[in-house]
């Protein structure tokens, strides 16, 4: 069963992004004083009975746009659509009006919305962070859903009965665990390369927003989907351009969440747009997956448009120039609105996922050392000793770690390291992942036996 659904809903800059974030205990929505910043719906599990002694009780939380809000770049009706959708899905309802302002106009045309749902509505007055204000809210009761609750999502202020008087209402429900998924994948790249309709394609929904306009996703959105009875959940991040110009602080804040999705995910799938060149974002974005050791698969989207031009063999080719940080990275060829390979594409990620947790034997690497070295060894070095590898041990996964403990580790240069990296591609099941290499010298004086697992 899926978890029951909260959604929280209101008119643009009530708060709903601080509500969200405050009840989850870390930054998820992006909160900027800037109507309509929110466009998509954003979610995350959360636990309502934590404070208590009965079974854990989990929700989705999901925020929402602003109802009602006149979008500057024209995506008015699909944001208005996510807000239907969320509210259509939703157990229950968080209706948060801005307390300070009393009844606007748009509140009312909110609560109209929310009493044809016949679902169980709770009113927040959001915004009280003083006493002051308590003995002004009783207006809001005329808006139909009764005493409003007044909280601070900024000052947590009366958050934790916002949790009890969830659990009241779900209470009827028997609690649920979440399902944790077993992959992560977040999908990044430049603007406009196709990410959003990618994930729509595999959700089989209108997930998240698709427009032609660049820069429409500005939160970092998590999907989950079941892909061949696993749930596996799919991270749409907002596109990437040069730091340079960046020209406002939402871009500035889409973007590091964006680089946060990079560290969060099991995998990276690096979208690229078939259409265009190559650009310097793409490059910087190699680089950045490159550093974070991250399993990473470079996708080739809108081939629809480029296939005329080139071929297959010829993106491999210029990709293992143009990414040489990412050389063992796989390559899919995708039309995302088409749906074309975006299943395939999930295999292949997961395929990866496997990779980067498999763990050897240190007999095993230890064998597989001796065959390496039988093809060429170290280089001596004036001033060393004979360079000689004692033993090599895996002792981490996610990524591949190895650790080389030498007798001098002034004879393993850089370029024998990059050997070795390659050689462990070559004969362990790592062939498409990066695999993180540390070098050690050994603390004991003499040879020490190869061990055996």
């Amino acid at each position: 069963m899926s978890l029951p659904i909260v959604s929280i809903v209101g008119r643009p800059n009530v708060g709903k992004s601080s509500l969200l974030n405050c009840l989850a205990g870390r930054r998820i929505s992006i909160v900027e004083a800037t109507p309509g910043v929110t466009r998509d719906r954003v979610s995350t599990t959360i636990c309502l009975s934590e404070f208590d002694d009965e079974t854990p009780r989990f929700v989705e939380l999901v925020d929402t746009g602003g109802m009602g809000i006149e979008d500057a770049d024209n995506l008015t009706e699909d944001v208005e659509s996510q807000i239907r959708f969320g509210i259509l899905t939703a157990a229950v309802i968080l209706f948060v009006v801005d307390a300070r302002e009393g009844i606007t106009a748009l509140d009312r045309h909110v609560a109209e919305k929310l009493r044809k749902q016949n679902k169980p509505v709770i009113l927040l007055a959001n915004k009280i962070d003083t006493h002051l204000l308590n003995t002004e809210i009783g207006e809001l009761n005329r808006l139909g859903f009764g005493d409003p609750l007044d909280i601070s999502a900024k000052e947590n202020r009366n958050i934790d009965l916002v949790l009890e008087r969830l659990n009241e209402a779900l209470k009827h429900l028997p609690p649920e665990a979440p399902h944790e998924p077993v992959l992560k994948l977040a999908i990044v790249g430049k603007r406009n390369a196709g990410k959003s309709t990618f994930i729509n394609a595999l959700a089989g929904e209108e997930r998240v927003i698709v427009s032609e306009m660049p820069g429409t996703t500005r939160d970092a959105v998590d999907v989950m989907i079941d892909h061949n009875g696993q749930k596996l959940m799919l991270i749409d991040t907002a596109g990437v351009k040069r730091t340079k110009k960046i020209a406002s602080d939402i871009e500035y804040y889409s973007q590091h969440r964006a680089m946060r999705s990079v560290r969060r995910a099991d995998v990276v799938a690096l979208m690229i747009d078939a259409s265009e060149p190559v650009s310097q974002v793409d490059k910087n974005l190699a680089g950045i997956i490159a550093e974070e050791f991250k399993p990473v698969l470079i996708v080739v989207n809108k081939w629809d448009l480029a296939k005329d031009f080139a071929s297959t063999e010829d993106y491999a080719d210029y990709f293992a120039k143009t990414f040489p940080s990412l050389a063992y990275a796989p390559i899919s060829i995708t039309v995302a609105n088409k749906g074309t390979n975006v299943h395939a594409t999930i295999s292949l990620a997961e395929q990866l996922f496997q990779q980067a947790n498999f763990r050897v034997t240190t007999g095993q690497l230890n064998n597989v050392m001796e065959t390496i070295l039988a093809k060429r060894g170290p280089s001596h070095h004036a001033g060393t000793r004979p360079p000689k590898i004692y033993y090599t041990s895996q002792v981490d996964v996610a990524p591949p770690t190895i650790v080389c403990f030498v007798n001098d580790v002034r004879s393993f240069d850089q370029s024998f390291q990059r050997f070795l990296v390659n050689q462990f591609r070559e004969f362990l099941p790592f062939n498409e992942v990066p695999i993180r290499l540390f070098i050690r010298q050994s603390k004991s004086g003499h040879d020490r036996k190869t061990q055996k697992d």
